[in-house]
This record gives structure tokens, sequence and C-alpha cells, in this order.
């Protein structure tokens, strides 16, 4: 149960991170860098959460459905 509290918040974020770099695409008419900030953590956190999904099915706590 813990596992799948935690891919949900990885979701979560990556959600998060992704309307805040829309947000700060639309306000700040590219005079910052937030916007490339706001998607590289949101590629960064998609990564991790691969690899995370990777290492969880490797160890035995998720395991598919119907094979």
């Amino acid at each position: 149960m813990i596992v799948k509290g935690l891919i949900i918040l990885f979701f979560f974020f990556i959600v998060f991170s992704l309307f805040y770099a829309l947000y700060t695409m639309a306000k700040d008419k590219s005079k910052t860098n937030r916007t490339v900030k706001a998607l590289t953590v949101r590629i960064a956190s998609s990564i991790a959460l691969l690899i995370f999904l990777m290492v969880m099915y490797k160890l035995g706590y998720i395991t598919p459905h119907n094979l």
C-alpha cells in the first residue's frame, strides 16, 4: 500500500510541475528560466518514477495482473 501511495505522489508531483511550467510560461513571457527549470524537474521526476517502478517490479512489490 505504501508503494501505491508513493507512485500516486510521484504522479501528482509530475502533473503539478507540468502545470507550473505552463503558468510560468504564460506569466513570464520568456524573461526568466523558470519554465525550463520546471520542465527539467518534470523530466527528472518522470525518469525517477520509471526507475522506481522497475526496481519495485524486480523486488516483487509490484506484480502485473492477468499473467
